[in-house]
């Protein structure tokens, strides 16, 4: 991961930005330098800087007009000006013309390698900002992966050896299986977790639209864009970028996507400008690359450069032993009034044999909305859903043209026979309240004796 600061230093004086290139790279930064306003500007025009520093008293065009092009070209660029004493004043005035700060010449060098950093901090909360106002929150930002099964030590192991390097990493799965909270854990591992995550759903956005969103676009690139625009490229620059439903991606961004992979160089819509960027790439897709590869949908050169690291998720059906400890998580994050819930063992043994299509998302759904609906603390198999309590086993034949209701009332009578009559058993067992046992016994007509 490259972190040197990217900095261009204008002055006219060649000898001392000579002194000031050499300082400032044993310090640590990128520096390029320009001897006036237009190089300056040109410079800027070509590729992308995160910290000026500019002298006040030029030939040309002059500080000040160099200022006011430098912020019209990159609004997000910070400026420090370069001032000698009897300018002073004109530097405070530069800073309303949207300078970050000025300081005089000569000047201290950790005075100055303190303003850089204090200048590249404001830059970059500027554009966490931008990310968050950019973003629509994300149902997974905040969650952990929660799992005991065997099926899920393999993607644990990846995903500690691929965070602490910066390969591109392929998440395949079916829809639902956790693919974002997968890079979202890859993220949080690494060495960027201080910069930005930012999520995107290829499949979500039409593709002018996607690619305005991915690439960014200058003030008049296209109808409607009424100002220049950062990219999520650029808003995750230092951090990572997740491309979900990579598959979506339209044939033209897909060459677009290799060139970043490759070189790093992004192009604003509308810019001849070329922006190096150090984002790290993690992409997911429930579809079959390989077979788009052969059907010519999918670029055979993009596939093998994402697909250094690949990590495949089970779907929740191959790991079942899951189910429970999930759906307990899901009550507790979704509970509401205050009221402890759980699953009685009956409702999980049916929840365990169901094949679960929509897989962690349709469980999460299902115990949000069982919350919401079902009044008892605990939740038996009369309150699961049609397609999830078919699922039951029970000891007497099924019959296909025997209705829910005789089922239900089947089932109550074998288990008060099996419970010996004890109410509250049958009650627990059934993970309802004794309340609702005797309502049910009453509308089934099943004496209240039986044993």
């Amino acid at each position: 991961m490259k972190n040197k600061i990217k900095i261009l230093f204008v002055d006219d004086d060649k000898t001392f930005s000579k002194v000031m290139k050499k300082e400032l790279t044993r310090m640590g930064y990128s520096v390029v330098c320009a001897d006036c306003g237009e190089k300056a500007i040109d410079a800027l025009r070509k590729r992308n800087f995160e910290i000026v520093i500019l002298d006040i008293k030029m030939p040309g065009i002059g500080g000040l007009n160099t200022l006011k092009s430098v912020k019209e070209i990159d609004p997000d660029v910070e400026v420090i000006m370069l001032t000698g004493r009897a300018t002073i004043e004109t530097a405070v005035g530069s800073m309303k013309m949207g300078a970050y700060d000025y300081i005089t010449k000569p000047c201290r060098l950790s005075e100055l390698d303190m303003l850089l950093k204090k200048a590249y901090e404001k830059r970059h909360i500027s554009k966490e900002n931008v990310s968050l106002k950019r973003l629509a929150t994300s149902k997974d930002r905040g969650k952990v992966m929660i799992s005991q099964s065997d099926k899920m030590k393999p993607v644990f192991n990846l995903i500690k050896k691929v965070a602490v390097t910066d390969s591109t990493v392929l998440i395949q799965g079916e829809s639902g299986t956790g693919k974002e909270l997968v890079a979202r854990d890859i993220h949080q591992k690494s060495q960027r977790n201080k910069y930005p995550f930012v999520a995107v759903n290829c499949a979500a956005l039409h593709d002018t639209l996607l690619e305005s969103e991915l690439f960014g676009h200058v003030k008049g690139a296209f109808t409607g864009a009424h100002e220049t625009r950062q990219g999520l490229f650029e808003v995750a620059d230092k951090g990572t970028l997740f491309l979900d439903e990579l598959g979506a991606l339209p044939t033209n961004i897909q060459a677009k996507l290799l060139r970043v992979l490759e070189s790093g160089e992004i192009r604003r819509l509308g810019d001849s400008k070329v922006i190096y960027i150090d984002t790290r790439i993690i992409t997911a897709t429930n579809q079959d690359l390989t077979s788009m590869v052969k059907k010519g949908s999918f670029r055979e050169d993009l596939f093998f450069r994402i697909n250094i690291v690949r990590i495949s998720l089970p779907p929740l059906r191959d790991r079942h032993d899951d189910i429970p400890l999930l759906a307990q998580h899901f009550l507790k994050t979704h509970k509401n009034n205050m009221m402890e819930k759980k699953f009685c063992p009956d409702a999980l043994k049916c929840m365990k044999r169901y094949s679960w299509p929509g897989n962690i998302r349709e469980l999460e759904n299902f115990v949000e909305n069982t919350v919401i609906v079902v009044d008892d603390e605990k939740i038996g198999v009369c309150d699961l859903p049609e397609e999830i309590r078919g699922y039951v086993a029970t000891d007497y034949v099924l019959d296909a043209n025997v209705s829910l209701s005789e089922l239900e009332k089947q089932h109550i009578i074998n288990t008060l026979s099996k419970m010996n009559g004890n109410k509250t058993r049958v009650a627990d067992t059934l993970g309802i309240s004794i309340k609702t046992l005797y309502n049910k016994l009453k509308a089934y007509n099943i004496p209240y004796d039986l044993r």
